[in-house]
């Protein structure tokens, strides 16, 4: 794991774009643009990271940012994607618990998650093991693209 470079980019748009266009998980239209994409996860107010597999590619990739600004911005937010080719493989809980240790570096006192979707049980199992835990659930507040609305759940770790 290493911090994200510019020339990463290309990369990770390819790991990301199905992830989005799939509309399962992220807060985005499914048809977000390549520049709104990147600058919806580039943060200039924290830190970008990707996993690297043997051969060099991206397989993971997660951004760490203040959750509130002023009296808040000891909080961090952060949002994680696992290449479909990698998922499976334990990959999400070591990012996860990477990123805390470098939100902790930062600065950071918690970490809080505003929108894990329910129905992603991959990512929740994940997010708990990595200490995360569910401080509440709003009802109905993801749809999917099926047409059905889903619960999503607020999780939280003191750091």
């Amino acid at each position: 794991m290493r911090e994200q470079q510019e020339h990463d980019w290309p990369a990770l748009w390819c790991v990301l774009a199905p992830v989005f266009r799939a509309g399962e998980t992220y807060p985005l239209p499914r048809d977000v643009s390549e520049a709104d994409a990147k600058r919806y996860w580039i943060t200039s107010d924290g830190y970008n990271g990707v996993a690297i597999d043997g051969s060099g590619e991206i397989v993971g990739a997660y951004y760490l940012r203040p959750d509130q600004g002023g009296p808040g911005a000891h909080v961090c937010n952060a949002g994680y994607v696992i290449a479909k080719a990698a998922r499976g493989r334990g990959l999400a809980t070591p990012l996860c618990l990477q990123s805390q240790d470098r939100a902790r570096a930062m600065g950071f006192r918690a970490m809080k998650f505003n929108l894990v979707v329910a129905a992603n049980a991959a990512a929740i199992r994940a997010w708990k093991k990595a200490g995360m835990d569910i401080i509440g659930t709003t009802p109905n507040a993801f749809l999917l693209p099926d047409g059905h609305f889903v619960d999503a759940h607020i999780m939280y770790k003191a750091l």
